[in-house]
């Protein structure tokens, strides 16, 4: 496997490439979040290049020349992204597969950009939302992300009523569930807000699979999953949609770095439970759903 190194300063990106000895025809962008993540993109992307695909991974904040927290992300950075593997890699079958944050600029690319041959959604939002500074707690007033220097619409969360990371119960889940998730599950109620801010997955002419758990702790991904998926059939969507959600599923889904290699990482999963308690509780059916989800992604992307 050989590895790349890209920063934003020289190559209009940051991130990390893992290609495969033998080089790929085909490729995915991986879209997780900040460079400080617990689980960084670059093992995702050597996840695929395992299967044969070029990973590239793109970060979305917490280096040098892009915001130091998820707020104003320029989606402009993923054209050089794609003309890296296009003319550079010589690669003409690009997908983009986005969790959680990520897949916000997954859509956004795909939306934007347009060329992408699959859209992979794990545990997705269906707007993007309102950034923060790096304190994780100050709202800025403007949108997560940009295009060509304007805000993109946006949903505001209100945090004065709830702390982010406690869990609370509520009317409308069956698990418990943090105070974002109430959060955002209130802030979609303003339906002018969120029909305007809507992401516009039918304009991305992709195959989309998207995947969420039905107990998602963190936000609602299973009602955003829902209706991206009723958006695309009132309006005709011509290409392949595919839909999963999984009993009893964490906000923590989806493909998953090779457990061999990253031993310590899966060694922290007892610490994760403690984290996200829909996994916690359920863990033996949500580290059943990393191997299902790895299956059903790469061959959704082979087929």
């Amino acid at each position: 496997m050989r590895h790349e190194d890209f920063n934003y300063k020289e190559h209009g990106f940051a991130g990390n490439l893992a290609e495969p000895d033998g080089g790929s025809d085909m490729a995915v962008i991986v879209v997780m979040g900040g460079e400080q993540s617990i689980l960084p993109g670059i093992k995702f992307a050597e996840r695929f290049a395992d299967y044969g695909i070029t990973g590239l991974a793109v970060s979305l904040f917490g280096t040098d020349g892009l915001p130091d927290s998820p707020n104003g992300i320029p989606v402009d950075m993923f054209i050089p992204a794609v003309k890296y593997l296009r003319e550079k890699k010589k690669i003409s079958r690009i997908s983009i597969y986005g969790q959680s944050m990520g897949s916000i600029f997954a859509v956004l690319a795909a939306q934007y950009i347009g060329g992408f041959e699959n859209l992979i959604m794990v545990s997705p939002t269906h707007v993007p939302f309102e950034g923060t500074l790096k304190d994780k707690k100050t709202m800025t007033g403007r949108s997560v992300a940009t295009w060509k220097g304007e805000d993109i619409p946006f949903v505001k969360a209100d945090f004065s009523k709830v702390k982010a990371a406690k869990y609370y119960r509520h009317p409308d889940s069956v698990c418990k569930v943090t105070g974002m998730w109430i959060a955002y599950h209130d802030a979609y109620k303003d339906e002018a807000a969120s029909n305007k801010a809507r992401l516009c997955a039918e304009k991305t002419g992709a195959r989309i699979l998207l995947i969420a758990g039905d107990e998602d702790e963190a936000w609602p991904a299973e009602y955003s999953v829902r209706l991206i998926e009723k958006d695309l059939k009132e309006k005709g969507y011509n290409k392949e949609v595919k839909v999963i959600v999984y009993p009893h599923g964490s906000h923590l889904n989806g493909l998953m770095p090779n457990r061999e290699r990253e031993k310590k990482l899966y060694r922290m999963i007892p610490l994760i439970g403690l984290m996200y308690k829909t996994f916690g509780k359920y863990k033996k059916e949500n580290i059943s759903y990393f191997d299902k989800s790895e299956k059903v992604i790469i061959s959704w992307l082979n087929s």
